[in-house]
C-alpha cells in the first residue's frame, strides 16, 4: 500500500511539473506568435512564476484525476498483467484529457490555456503518461531479488 501511495503522489509532482512547464512554454509561444521576442531570462521567470502559482491548482486537478484512473487501471492489470506497462501510462493521459475536456465543458472559459489547441492538449495527456509512467517504475514488484 505504501508502494503505492508513494508512486501516486511522485506520478502526481511529475504530471504537475512537467504539465505547468508545458502550460508556460505554450502561452510564451503564443505571446511570441504575437511578435514579442521572449528572452530566456523571462522565459526561465514565466516558468517559475507559473510553478509557483499556476502548479498548486493543476496539482489538485491531476491528483482527482489519478485517484479515479488508477483504481480502473489496476483492476485492468489484474484481468491482464501482461499489460500492466501500457495501462498506467494510458490512464495517466485518459485523466488528463478527460479533467481538461469536463473542465471545458463546466466552466465558461477555457482554465488551462495550454488545452485551447489538440496540440496542447496532447502535451498535457502525454504529462499524464509520464506520470503514469512514473507510478510503474515507483511501484515495480521485485523480480529475482533485485529492484
Amino acid at each position: 500500500m505504501w508502494k503505492s501511495l508513494l508512486g501516486w503522489c511522485a506520478a502526481v509532482v511529475t504530471t504537475a511539473v512537467s504539465g505547468s512547464v508545458v502550460q508556460s512554454q505554450i502561452n510564451l509561444a503564443s505571446i511570441s506568435a504575437l511578435g514579442h521576442r521572449i528572452s530566456l531570462g523571462d522565459r526561465l521567470g514565466m516558468t517559475l512564476f507559473d510553478l509557483a502559482r499556476f502548479a498548486p491548482v493543476w496539482t489538485l486537478i491531476v491528483a482527482f484525476g489519478f485517484l479515479l484512473a488508477w483504481p480502473v487501471a489496476g483492476l485492468l492489470s489484474r484481468r491482464w498483467p501482461q499489460r500492466r506497462a501500457p495501462l498506467f501510462p494510458l490512464a495517466g493521459f485518459a485523466a488528463i484529457a478527460a479533467a481538461l475536456v469536463i473542465m471545458d465543458a463546466m466552466l465558461p472559459v477555457t482554465v488551462v490555456a495550454a488545452a485551447r489547441t489538440t496540440v496542447g492538449m496532447l502535451l498535457l495527456g502525454l504529462c499524464g503518461a509520464l506520470g503514469g509512467w512514473v507510478y510503474l517504475q515507483v511501484t515495480a514488484q521485485r523480480q529475482n531479488g533485485r529492484n
